[in-house]
């Protein structure tokens, strides 16, 4: 963008013009494997969760380093729960809630990644920034797979969604243009434009060094 000068916004057709990825289409496919990601926990409330729990073959993230009786049978923990048209913080049993807690901890560390991304923006000048989507949004599993919502939460009708949903998720041309840059680039000393160069020699050869011989 800033060698393009495409322009703090980087919209669309400025930046794929030169082959590149804006910004927005990143933040598509950000809310596309988060959302389906965070599905992977299974459902909040889970007694399958306890039971395995219980039984030594399920724990929770850093579960050693934990300062509790890891029994959790008189534990609780907080979790969002759908009432109606909002969703609430509630206390829960917290054997029954190892997969949320499990999640939490997920979401956390994605939290940390698109944090060291959106630095990276900003060391560069631009006024753009990356977010999760709120972890009820686009949801196959569990008690939020009952609804749509928005990327912030906000609980919206099926018919806003059919309308909207491209805005906040990869549609069949943004696939069709970032599968159009997986382009072969075998000439040593190039690179393709979707691979990050090395940051340094590799086995103390130059970066024009034939690694690879085709023939």
């Amino acid at each position: 963008m800033n060698e393009h000068k495409t322009g703090s916004s980087g919209a669309e057709v400025d930046v794929r013009q030169h082959g590149g990825i804006d910004l927005q289409t990143i933040q598509k496919f950000l809310n596309f494997h988060f959302s389906v990601s965070v599905d992977l926990f299974g459902q909040e409330l889970s007694t399958n969760a306890a039971t395995y729990y219980n039984t030594g073959i399920k724990g929770r993230f850093g579960e050693s380093k934990i300062d509790d009786d890891h029994l959790l049978h008189d534990s609780s923990y907080s979790v969002l729960e759908l009432r109606g048209d909002h969703i609430v913080n509630t206390d829960a049993p917290a054997l029954n809630s190892v997969n949320e807690r499990l999640r939490d901890d997920y979401i956390e560390d994605c939290d940390l990644g698109v944090r060291r991304w959106n630095k990276i923006i900003a060391d560069s000048g631009l006024d753009f920034r990356l977010k999760l989507p709120h972890r009820a949004f686009h949801r196959g599993i569990g008690q939020f797979s009952e609804i749509q919502t928005d990327p912030e939460g906000n609980i919206i009708t099926q018919a806003e969604w059919d309308r909207r949903h491209g805005e906040w998720l990869p549609v069949k041309e943004d696939q069709d243009y970032i599968q159009s840059l997986m382009q072969p680039v075998t000439e040593p000393g190039k690179i393709a434009g979707w691979i990050a160069p090395p940051k340094g020699k590799i086995n103390r050869h130059p970066f024009e060094f034939e690694f690879v011989r085709f023939n």
